[in-house]
């Protein structure tokens, strides 16, 4: 069955049916991470939500190209043109080369996608692997008279490209209200205009990333990188554009004029935005000390958190809420999320166990089905796909028990259904060992906590019974020595 997909777009506010263009695969283009430091959850957020739409669409049938960048240079320490590279500031701490930095957060970024089960995208490209793409690019903006260069840095001409064009068409902000909020900033004796922004900045002395132009030794605008990537992989205009919701107001606006500046088009024909991730009703943020990291939210090691929770417990709290919807982390929240996901799982690991029943069916799957797909077509609706999957649960467990007859057809389609979307659109795996490899696992972690016992280091041995809690394992200790259960 031929299936009818409609998206938000923000380019028009309205959700519209998608309609990929006439091209031999579908192009998806989501800015990735600046890698200079740990991965955060609010990126992790957005990395998933975009591997169910890659997942989805993939399912569908579509040949998709996601690319999805690594900022590896050109990204100052704020939206405006001035302070250091993040990731040469990093280095010059560290004293290291940049490559080093680059190197060391690019692992942990993809050790954290893998822990998430995100697919990784089709090509992964980094800033430093296109600067001649970047200065080309820059090229045509100076030739068209959308830019000018003063003293070897190039600058985006805003006032004169929003005669033409809507400058804050993406986020439907007009020029005269951007032009009133927006202080003056570095760079500004070298400006034209308040909201002119760098294509080409010429690097100090002191700075490590640089690179020569026509224009002078320095460095790529951080908004260059993904027009110069996006055109490079999937050409002048492609079907998807994403990122996080605070892209919008600069990266993003930046890019729609750079692209419509150079080949007089929009780069994507639909912009794609997730929203925040906030705690217990605050923006997460360091300055309010309600942060942490993934790892910290695997082993529970920080203060606002009650335990630790698994990946797929934390995927699968994410994808319960809408990807265009503020998703609120608290303790209470990640509790029922846990539950939920075990519940869900539970059912899932019955699945190959059950079998037709006798007499006439009383299940009929394919309205749950169609439900399923119905919940996918309408934005992605994530949470309306999972509630659906419960059903799907209660389904098995009834059957499982005998309470409910189901024919060979239908037990064969709930089978389908069940895999297609809870491992392999939803990318949702089942966390528990089976029961002939947890118990030696268990075994050997208390060994070694014996093993810290006998040589008196308790520090050790609580560290290990207190880990194996925060994950739903008790230990008891008795003269026949240790037990354990589950709580």
């Amino acid at each position: 069955m031929e299936q009818k997909v409609f998206v938000y777009n923000t380019l028009t506010r309205t959700k519209e049916e998608f309609i990929p263009l006439d091209a031999p695969y579908v192009g998806m283009y989501v800015c990735g991470p600046t890698v200079y430091s740990d991965a955060h959850l609010g990126n992790a957020r957005t990395y998933i939500s975009f591997d169910l739409i890659f997942r989805y669409l993939t399912h569908l049938g579509y040949k998709v190209r996601y690319v999805r960048n690594i900022t590896d240079a050109g990204h100052l320490e704020g939206d405006a043109d001035e302070g250091e590279d993040k990731i040469s500031k990093k280095a010059k701490l560290a004293k290291l080369e940049p490559m080093e930095i680059v190197q060391k957060y690019s692992t942990g970024f993809h050790d954290i996608m893998r822990t998430f089960n995100v697919l990784p995208p089709s090509i992964e490209p980094t800033a430093t692997g296109h600067i001649i793409e970047q200065i080309e690019l820059v090229k045509i903006m100076l030739q068209k008279g959308a830019a000018y260069e003063v003293n070897g840095s190039v600058y985006f001409d805003v006032e004169k490209y929003n005669q033409t064009t809507d400058y804050g068409i993406l986020s439907g902000r007009h020029l005269e209200d951007l032009l009133t909020n927006t202080r003056t900033l570095g760079g500004q004796d070298e400006k034209r205009g308040k909201l002119d922004f760098a294509l080409w900045i010429k690097a100090k002395p002191e700075h490590l990333m640089k690179w020569p132009s026509p224009w002078s030794v320095g460095f790529p605008g951080w908004h260059l990188e993904c027009s110069a990537m996006s055109h490079k992989y999937l050409g002048e205009q492609f079907d998807i554009h994403g990122g996080g919701l605070d892209l919008i107001p600069t990266h993003h606006t930046n890019e729609v004029a750079q692209n419509v500046a150079c080949y007089g088009k929009s780069p994507a024909r639909y912009w794609v935005h997730t929203n925040m991730l906030t705690v217990n009703g605050q923006k997460m943020s360091k300055s309010l000390g309600n942060s942490f990291l993934p790892h910290e939210l695997f082993s529970g090691d920080n203060a606002i958190l009650n335990k630790g929770y698994s990946p797929m417990t934390v995927r699968f709290f994410m994808l319960q809420a809408h990807y265009r919807s503020t998703l609120d982390f608290s303790n209470d929240a990640m509790e029922a999320s846990e539950k939920g996901f075990k519940r869900l799982m539970n059912a899932f690991s019955l699945l190959d166990g059950l079998q037709p029943s006798g007499g006439t069916t009383e299940a009929d799957i394919q309205p749950l089905l169609n439900r399923c797909y119905e919940a996918l077509n309408d934005d992605f609706n994530s949470p309306i796909l999972i509630a659906e999957l419960f059903e799907a649960s209660r389904i098995i467990n009834s059957v499982h028990d005998g309470k409910l007859k189901i024919d060979a057809g239908n037990l064969e389609l709930l089978k389908t259904l069940m895999h297609t979307f809870v491992t392999g659109i939803l990318g949702l795996l089942n966390e528990q060992a089976s029961s002939d490899e947890l118990p030696q696992v268990l075994d050997f972690i208390m060994n070694l906590r014996s093993e810290a016992k006998i040589n008196r280091d308790y520090a050790t041995s609580d560290k290990i019974r207190d880990g194996l809690q925060k994950i739903g394992f008790q230990l008891k200790d008795s003269k026949e020595g240790t037990i354990w259960s589950k709580i």
